[in-house]
């Protein structure tokens, strides 16, 4: 039998809910669980009955006659976009924000009420149809955080036309590779994006892009940041000539549950792109139900979710979920540290933020930057934080939870991931004792297990795969154009009816879930198999570390040693004591077995777009290799810094 992943830290902080919380919460006691696991098809048909404005209502609930194609709802019909705006105009709701928009730069800021929202998606959508977007049809979208970005996407929607938003960071290779496999015919972008005070040319990318798509007929651009762009009549069509002067009324297109809502691409510029398919019904509901339950959504909040509408979250919690249940959201065009540290606290501040989402690396780098920067702040509107994107170490929970939520607020930290569409595992805020760390519990309709190499179930407090195995309504339902594909990477392992996740986990003694990481980073040393999240969270408890990365690195006796790479908080100095504290401080917190055989400070670390860190570029760095492909780092600068740090530090 292969060995289970290893898991030796542990946690023994507990975090009931306040009970003045509770008593005010959406779900208030645990009896939705057996609710959910009594009958899970009657469960979310009564849910997507309730919570979905049908043209026709469902009478199919799931058809999983051929796993793992899976289809929900399948006889319903319905239009995302009126779900999101036209019902909650119609039920008096329109004067309602929908948006609070914040520009980076400081001065600008625009809102919109729903009934805002829907003139300007009817008139985005009517600007498509006259340039020939029809039902069916893929558009691109390759914008900065500006509103006309879910503008765009709902105006698709309402056409029935399949969207795939670009995150507006990549590159222009990486944008033509996913308009080219989407065949998408036309383009919306921006002249330009800002981010940290200058101004990225997504005009130029796009035309870039365009010399190897021949299939777009059509780009759209909205003048943002204002220079100077390339243009090619009877091509290019700017927004502020076609989009206000339509018509504000467009009547949205039915739509069968099972059509393509959207295509999200996952994979780098490195590989053929994976384009994740999310239909109209089913990846609504997942949306409406997980917003609520966990965030337990209340008419009267502001809710801030701070990703970007270029990755899942932002569809999912920016765009779909709180729309469809009427909320008020802030959206910031920005990124956390500029112009300083304080620009996220000032606009909770500000606009009385009341629940705040963003992504551990982020709390991280709050740390790193220092309390002054939120001290100065009244956060006393925030009752709610969550968490996205990966494991979140115990410290940095502690540390959100002590200074930005004062103690006082529920903290619910999230496992999901672009292909399951809404989040699967996270607490229920008024009814979960909290673990620092833990992603605790699936939720209702969600069945998680922990499985070894067999698929067989492993016993509680051991580390394995984490699978998924019992269809939910957000599922992706394939690869665009590669079924095969589709199922040779998310259903083969253990079957074609058990979604394989590619994260490891475990399950505590209680049954809670605590997130590895991808089974890809599981470090194989002196016989352990060891998790980065463990080593990195070990290393993160230190009182001088803001943030760790561990990788596996080869070593000619070992087979493999444990590298890490440690960022320290501000005013800490690097020297060789405190690297031999480090050393003996994981000792102390896992083992001997785990002492980093290397250990390197440095100032970042190399981090995706969306925030996470590929450990395949510090791999390349502590072996001395040449550097693996960089082109989809939020700064490809940095693993350059970092190998001359390392070289500095190992005298090569």
């Amino acid at each position: 039998m292969v060995e289970a992943i290893e898991t030796l830290l542990e946690e023994r902080r507990r975090i009931p809910p306040p009970a003045a919380f509770t008593a005010a919460a959406r779900v208030a006691d645990a009896t939705i669980y057996d609710e959910a696991a009594t009958d899970f098809r009657a469960f979310w048909m009564g849910h997507a009955l309730r919570e979905i404005s049908w043209f026709r209502e469902p009478t199919e609930i799931l058809d999983d006659r051929n796993p793992p194609f899976y289809r929900w709802f399948a006889d319903g019909e319905l239009n995302v976009s009126y779900n999101c705006l036209d019902r909650h105009v119609a039920a008096g709701g329109g004067d309602k924000v929908a948006y609070t928009w914040i520009g980076e730069p400081a001065d600008e800021e625009r809102v919109l009420t729903y009934s805002d929202l829907l003139a300007e998606v009817s008139r985005c959508a009517n600007a498509l149809r006259e340039l020939g977007v029809r039902k069916g049809d893929r558009v691109a979208i390759y914008m900065g955080m500006v509103p006309e970005l879910p503008v765009a996407m709902l105006a698709c929607a309402r056409l029935g036309a399949a969207h795939s938003v670009v995150f507006g960071g990549f590159s222009a290779a990486a944008l033509a590779d996913r308009i080219n496999d989407a065949s998408c015919n036309v383009v919306i972008t921006c002249d330009g994006a800002w981010r940290r005070g200058q101004v990225v040319p997504l005009k130029v990318l796009v035309d870039e892009a365009l010399v190897s798509t021949p299939g777009v007929e059509h780009v759209l651009v909205l003048r943002r940041t204002g220079q100077e762009v390339a243009w090619q009549e009877g091509r290019d069509v700017w927004w502020h000539d076609v989009v206000p002067a339509a018509s504000p009324e467009c009547a949205p297109e039915r739509m069968n549950a099972e059509d393509v809502l959207y295509l999200l691409y996952t994979s780098g510029t490195t590989a053929k792109p994976k384009g994740i398919c999310h239909t109209t019904a089913g990846y609504l509901l997942g949306c409406i139900m997980s917003h609520q339950w966990v965030f337990d959504v209340r008419p009267d909040d502001v809710y801030w979710c701070a990703a970007d509408c270029g990755w899942v979250t932002g569809h999912s919690y920016i765009v779909y979920g709180p729309l469809a249940n009427h909320t008020t959201g802030v959206m910031y065009e920005g990124t956390p540290e500029h112009p300083s540290w304080s620009r996220h606290w000032e606009i909770v501040q500000r606009h009385r933020v009341s629940i705040y989402y963003t992504a551990p690396t982020a709390i991280r780098a709050f740390v790193k930057a220092g309390d002054e920067h939120l001290a100065r702040f009244d956060l006393s509107s925030l009752r709610l934080l969550g968490t996205v994107g990966e494991p979140i170490n115990p410290e940095a929970w502690m540390w959100y939870h002590s200074r930005v939520g004062r103690g006082e607020c529920p903290i619910v930290d999230t496992w999901w991931q672009t292909e399951t569409g809404s989040i699967m595992i996270a607490p229920l805020p008024g009814v979960t004792t909290i673990k620092p760390g833990s992603a605790t519990r699936a939720l209702p309709g969600v069945v998680a297990q922990v499985v070894d190499e067999q698929g067989a179930e492993v016993p509680l407090g051991s580390g394995g795969y984490l699978v998924l195995k019992q269809p939910w309504p957000s599922m992706l339902r394939t690869l665009w154009g590669d079924d095969d594909r589709f199922v040779s990477t998310y259903w083969s392992r253990f079957g074609r009816d058990v979604y394989f996740t590619g994260d490891g986990a475990r399950r505590d003694e209680d049954g809670d879930f605590w997130l590895l990481g991808r089974v890809d980073d599981v470090i194989n040393v002196a016989g352990h198999r060891i998790s980065t999240t463990e080593i990195e969270s070990a290393l993160v408890g230190h009182p001088a570390v803001a943030e760790a990365a561990a990788i596996g690195a080869h070593d000619a006796i070992k087979g493999e040693q444990i590298c890490a790479f440690v960022i320290l908080k501000d005013g800490i100095d690097q020297s060789v004591e405190l690297r031999g504290a480090l050393v003996a401080h994981v000792a102390t917190q896992i083992g001997k077995f785990a002492r980093p055989g290397m250990l390197l400070f440095t100032t970042d670390l190399p981090k995706t777009r969306s925030g996470k860190i590929m450990r395949r570029l510090l791999k390349d760095v502590a072996e001395g290799r040449e550097l693996g492909d960089a082109t989809t780092l939020r700064d490809p600068a940095i693993v350059l810094a970092i190998k001359s740090q390392a070289d500095a530090q190992l005298g090569r």
